[in-house]
């Protein structure tokens, strides 16, 4: 579960993505790391991980540790909460460090045994879950859901187990619900969690959209412990954690004693703080799992040598799911569907209270890297990492950005057409590029040459393609789901807001806590002539006027309002965004 106001956290999106914007009511969604559009990738060999590719020379196995090393050495501070890592190619380990501090409060370093909330990859144990049952003849995934939940309300579709594991179901997430913020400290039930959004109309037909929901995965759970006729976390005990030698993995609840777990940290300002609570029981079968490195790196060798599934359930789980148009969604059973170029990938984010993580496997270059860190703000965020480590590991590690004038960077200044409601906005400021996606956040675009580029969040690259005359004609980016087109037009870019001119002295009047929620705050600071917004648990962001009371944000596409009582003293604050307006009365 992750990130400003708000970005979207996970228990994960597709590890390109990792700081998309969402509504302020999914500050917990359990969503996952990679959104994007998928190729079929046909998953071969995976069974002659140590024998199918050639070993590295002694030289380059040296420099490639060291590579990573250096990597990570400059992401996670040694007095900042920090994570572990571990790559593996061709049956054997290639890196495995930790880096940082476990417990900030007790000053214990981090170590490669520490045990991680893992958020959103808990999805990959939960579809396996599915599959073994339907091996032994329990379940069929294209089964209704009406046949083992039939209280849950279909409104007269047919649901089936595959549209929720693949997200195609259209049931609402119920962690986009206002209504469920308050409920982060209570233990609930399965039933309590899914009446959020029994009631609630199916946000599509089944099979004709991908929308990530937790709720979906909710579902999975309750139909794992209806078929088994044990709980969730007893059935993947017994028919994975153990049988597999997973002794580190388990179900985080919170009560129980957990050798060698560790707090997770969220950033305050320029500090961290302890991670808001939030019951164990809510996350359930999308987020609850707790694992280390070394265990996930034992997950990984028993899925590649046929440990666990068959084949032909393995090659479904590690295919895209084709909706009703055709078109896939780059999502097969609870992994996320992809390549680097031209490399396919199978990964997960997950994010979670206190918690960012991410794996991430290249099947044909044998190559797998778990990525889990105790911060739920990380930046870069894990996928990325994740992508990097496993694209220095196969030997094409990324380019490096360079330094272009001005005049050069004005020649990619425009507006790309990726689909008929969608565009990316190119913009120069200063000496920095940006891209902006439609209804997403800008992000910095690094040049790698006079053509090439790099997105240093997430680790992305592209190319801005020139016509005959030498003109950019388009941008491409070669996303992990495949290379996204995306023609330049004759457009004008958008002026981006200006800001009203204000006396500072009224931005006194808004200064305070405003509670959006019982665990969710929104802090309004003034530094000098500036106004800024701080959310529980994120960085803070500067807001600009548009009046004395109305404010926009440039950092993510939202907006503030704040209402004045009788007194004429303010007294609430409306966030705006994502298409909610979401009121916070403003604390004494």
């Amino acid at each position: 579960m992750r990130r400003s106001v708000v970005k979207e956290t996970h228990f994960p999106r597709h590890p390109i993505t990792a700081t998309v914007i969402a509504c302020v009511v999914t500050i917990l969604s359990l969503t996952l790391g990679i959104l994007a559009v998928g190729v079929l990738v046909a998953v071969t060999g995976d069974s002659a991980h140590a024998a199918a590719a050639k070993p590295p020379t002694a030289a380059a196995a040296h420099s490639l540790p060291a590579q990573m090393d250096a990597l990570l050495a400059r992401t996670l501070p040694a007095d900042a909460p920090g994570g572990a890592v571990i790559v593996v190619k061709d049956g054997q380990t290639l890196f495995r460090k930790a880096y940082g501090m476990a417990d900030l409060e007790q000053g214990i370093r981090m170590t490669p045994e520490a045990v991680f909330r893992l958020g959103s990859v808990t999805k990959q144990f939960t579809a396996v879950a599915i599959l073994l049952l339907q091996e032994r003849g329990q379940l069929n995934v294209g089964d209704p859901i009406t046949k083992y939940l039939p209280d849950y309300p279909a409104h007269g579709k047919i649901i089936t187990i595959e549209h929720l594991l693949t997200h195609t179901s259209g049931v609402p997430s119920y962690t986009e619900l206002p209504a469920w913020l308050p409920t982060w400290g209570i233990d609930l039930t399965v039933q309590q969690i899914l009446d959020f959004t029994r009631d609630l109309p199916l946000d599509f037909d089944p099979g004709t959209r991908f929308k990530y929901s937790n709720t979906g995965y909710i579902l999975l759970g309750a139909i794992i412990e209806k078929v088994s006729g044990v709980t969730y976390e007893r059935f993947l005990a017994d028919n994975i954690f153990r049988p597999l030698g997973m002794t580190h993995t388990a179900y985080g609840s919170n009560l129980p004693l957990i050798r060698d777990r560790i707090p997770g940290y969220s950033r305050a300002e320029s500090t961290f703080v302890n991670a808001r609570y939030l019951s164990m029981t809510h996350p359930y079968a999308a987020g609850a799992l707790v694992s280390t490195i070394d265990d996930m790196a034992l997950w990984d060798a028993a899925l590649a040598n046929g440990r666990i599934l068959t084949p032909a359930s393995r090659a479904r789980m590690w295919t895209s799911y084709t909706l009703a148009d055709g078109s896939p969604t780059g999502y097969g059973y609870g992994w996320g569907i992809s390549n680097f170029q031209g490399h396919p990938v199978q990964s997960h984010d997950g994010g979670i209270n206190g918690f960012s993580t991410a794996v991430l496997r290249m099947p044909d270059e044998h190559a797998y890297v778990a990525v889990l860190e105790n911060n739920d703000s990380a930046d870069p965020a894990p996928g990325g990492l994740a992508l990097k480590l496993a694209a220095i590991a196969i030997g094409h590690p990324l380019p490096e950005p360079v330094t272009l004038t001005r005049e050069k960077l004005d020649a990619f200044v425009g507006v790309y057409q990726i689909d008929s409601v969608t565009v990316r906005l190119v913009r120069r400021d200063g000496g920095t590029l940006t891209g902006q996606r439609t209804g997403r956040p800008a992000v910095e675009i690094q040049p790698t040459s006079d053509s090439t580029f790099i997105f240093p969040q997430n680790y992305v690259t592209g190319v801005f393609r020139r016509d005959k005359s030498g003109k950019v004609a388009a941008m491409v980016v070669h996303q992990q789901a495949g290379d996204e087109l995306a023609p330049r037009t004759d457009k004008p870019v958008p002026a981006l807001p200006v800001a009203a001119k204000v006396d500072p002295a009224a931005f006194d009047a808004l200064v305070g806590r405003y509670e959006i929620a019982p665990t969710f705050v929104i802090t309004i600071r003034r530094q000098g002539d500036h106004l800024f917004e701080q959310a529980t648990g994120q960085s803070a962001l500067e807001i600009f006027p548009k009046s004395e009371t109305e404010f926009f944000l440039t950092a993510v596409d939202a907006q503030i309002s704040f209402e004045k009582g009788a007194d004429g003293r303010v007294t609430r604050m409306v966030l705006h965004q994502g298409g909610h307006d979401t009121p916070g009365a403003r604390l004494p």
